[in-house]
């Protein structure tokens, strides 16, 4: 239940561009066909849902303070934190080495359309944010980080492809002059964020305790008139709680 939470919350409630705004240069230079936005998605999926579990790793075994007792009691005191950016950005660097390298070799049109875009995946802050995410939010095991980068890969994914497909069809819409072209684009992804806005109740919880039922039995004395009477009074107190849970 835990990962599907995580899953679905890094898709919808965390998404990348619509919640935290990162990866917006490639988001709006490759969204203006849809078959370039799902290339370009699908190599974003790919790379996060390597670097993240990767950059876990790194970070629990090599970059956290007392990471290095693995090596030995002498290493336990080492703390490698401040190498977290350059030891991500090398991890994020070569996955994305390895794309260029496989959609060159078999998509050529698709590598082309991309143009530089596809190498600059290596700097673009929403691949560099996804392992920061993981590392500030404590992700405690890889297959938790392992769902998150996937999901995060494909709640970017989802908002290239809608935008792609909007401004497609925005093409034979009457504009304003003023908003053709980036402006009618900046305030489609306003109004997008503001949807995805409302999947933040989608996961919301509640617990509600328990109803506690007491019973009270009480008897009373023979009356003058010779006939026991005995009566029973019934006390039910019914607490019910229901705490909202708030997920970021």
């Amino acid at each position: 239940m835990e990962h599907i939470e995580l899953f679905l919350k890094s898709i919808f409630i965390d998404n990348l561009i619509f919640a935290t705004f990162l990866g917006m240069c490639s988001y709006l230079a490759v969204s203006k066909k849809v078959t370039t936005a799902i290339g370009l998605g699908s190599a974003v999926i790919f790379v996060l849902a390597v670097t993240v579990p990767l950059n876990w790793l790194l970070d629990q075994y090599i970059l956290q303070e007392g990471a290095l007792a693995w090596l030995g009691p002498e290493y336990a005191e080492y703390d490698l934190g401040f190498l977290s950016f350059i030891l991500f950005i090398a991890t994020i660097a070569t996955m994305v080495q390895l794309v260029e390298i496989v959609v060159e070799k078999f998509s050529p049109a698709l590598y082309n359309s991309l143009g530089i875009f596809l190498p600059l995946i290596a700097v673009n802050c929403a691949i560099l944010g996804g392992s920061l995410f993981m590392q500030s939010r404590e992700i405690p095991t890889l297959s938790l980080a392992t769902v998150y980068g996937l999901g995060s890969g494909i709640g970017w994914f989802l908002a290239i492809l809608a935008i792609a497909a909007i401004r497609e069809k925005i093409k034979y819409s009457n504009v304003t002059p003023a908003l053709r072209g980036l402006g009618i684009t900046f305030i489609i992804t306003g109004l997008m964020a503001i949807g995805f806005m409302s999947f933040g109740g989608m996961l919301t919880g509640g617990s509600e305790e328990a109803k506690e039922v007491k019973t009270a039995t009480i008897e009373s004395n023979p009356s003058e008139d010779g006939n026991e009477t005995t009566k029973q009074v019934k006390e039910t107190k019914s607490i019910a709680g229901n705490n909202i849970k708030a997920i970021k």
